[in-house]
């Protein structure tokens, strides 16, 4: 069963609260994380991304970037803009995008259970970005990376954060700059926290790493790199665990550079073998499993998977396992999409506009819409110990950056 607890968050003031939220540090570079910091003295990103601070060009993997990230987090303690609860508390955690919301609990999950995969995860993680935020955690002494995690719905859980919302004030509240409305609660009633953790210790068996592979496996390694200054907070991390209902997993489309070789219209011939191919006078947003939009030449594309083109298994039914093993690798010649620099990923967030300006920009030469991987798919991917292709799954909205941080020493 999982075990979670209540922690003792490092968090802004109220009225600092929106200016000090950002977004996470992974869905920046450098220069965009610079320029959405800029004259915001409070921005986050000046520990989750502290080469902002140093002179441009600086290696954001240096030591020098991890140690000012750690002096910007003393001096954010230090004047007060960050203080730290006095006890442990469990956290409520709503998002509101485009009128809809979902309710999240904040609090830190056993890295033991971790290990013994009851947190269970559906993506591989790569060292070099596993190692990045060993050495922020490990310096700066803090986790400052939530872990966005699904559970499959309990009515009991959903009750009490109901009740808890309807009957308490939240103590942030505010509309940041891209639209999304975040509302945070402190549950600080004694009662009401035992009762949260007893029901995921004897009614929730498993939680699933939504967004966030590598920071859950950053935070599972850093209490050794911490060495004799680990404590026992550092058996625990920072997370946020949704209820499977409320969550929606966008869809996540491909750009590539080149046809590897191939003339267009050698291309559209050979996606023939495979796939049931018609031109459309729009953008095609795929409405069910086992088809695909495509653009080429400033034109789109329906695409349907032909009978017995692909496995039946949890992985190879998959689209992006579809895509990869029938255009992908074989006509495209991108064999592993976590290195390959000519393939790159574009969340649904930004829609096909995104996918036709990459192309005809000619920075990417073809560009391939997916319909969304379900929850239920993901919990089935995760059950059976697979692991799904990369860039599977985009969630939004994203957790902020800042709100809610987990000091590990």
């Amino acid at each position: 069963m999982a075990i979670i607890s209540p922690f003792r968050a490092l968090r802004p003031q109220p009225a600092l609260a929106s200016r000090i939220a950002s977004p996470p540090y992974d869905v920046l570079n450098s220069d965009e994380a610079r320029l959405l910091a800029e004259n915001n003295p409070y921005s986050f990103l000046h520990i989750t991304k502290a080469e902002i601070d140093l002179p441009e060009g600086t290696d954001a993997h240096s030591e020098k970037v991890y140690h000012k990230a750690a002096d910007n987090l003393f001096i954010f303690r230090d004047q007060k803009i960050l203080f730290k609860d006095e006890r442990p508390f469990y956290y409520i955690y709503e998002l509101t995008m485009n009128g809809k919301s979902q309710t999240g609990l904040v609090c830190v999950s056993a890295v033991e259970d971790y290990e013994k995969n009851i947190i269970k995860k559906h993506e591989l993680t790569r060292p070099e970005k596993e190692q990045d935020r060993i050495q922020h955690m490990r310096i700066i002494g803090a986790q400052t990376g939530n872990v966005f995690m699904a559970y499959k719905s309990n009515k009991r859980i959903t009750d009490i954060v109901g009740a808890w919302k309807k009957s308490h004030q939240p103590v942030y509240d505010f509309l940041a700059e891209d639209g999304i409305s975040h509302k945070v609660w402190v549950v600080d009633e004694e009662d009401t926290i035992q009762q949260i953790s007893s029901i995921f210790e004897n009614e929730v068996p498993f939680t699933y790493i939504a967004d966030g592979h590598h920071r859950a496996a950053s935070a599972a390694k850093v209490k050794k790199a911490l060495g004799d200054e680990a404590s026992p907070e550092s058996d625990f991390f920072l997370t946020t665990l949704f209820p499977s209902e409320e969550l929606h997993i966008m869809d996540y489309n491909r750009v590539v550079k080149d046809l590897n070789g191939l003339t267009p219209e050698t291309f559209l011939e050979n996606l023939k073998k495979n796939f049931r191919v018609e031109k459309t006078d729009t953008a095609f947003s795929p409405s069910r499993l086992h088809t695909f939009g495509m653009y080429l030449e400033g034109s789109w594309y329906r695409l349907e998977a032909k009978d017995q083109t692909y496995r039946e298994d949890p992985i190879g039914i998959l689209d992006v396992t579809i895509l990869q093993e029938n255009i992908l690798t074989p006509l495209l010649g991108i064999g592993d999409p976590r290195t390959d620099d000519r393939i790159d990923f574009v969340g649904g967030m930004r829609g096909f506009a995104e996918l036709e300006k990459r192309v005809n920009l000619g920075n990417m030469k073809i560009a391939f819409s997916l319909y969304p991987i379900s929850m239920n798919q993901l919990f089935d991917i995760a059950d059976s110990g697979e692991i799904m292709p990369p860039k599977s799954t985009w969630f939004e909205p994203k957790l902020r950056d800042g709100l809610l941080t987990h000091l590990i020493r």
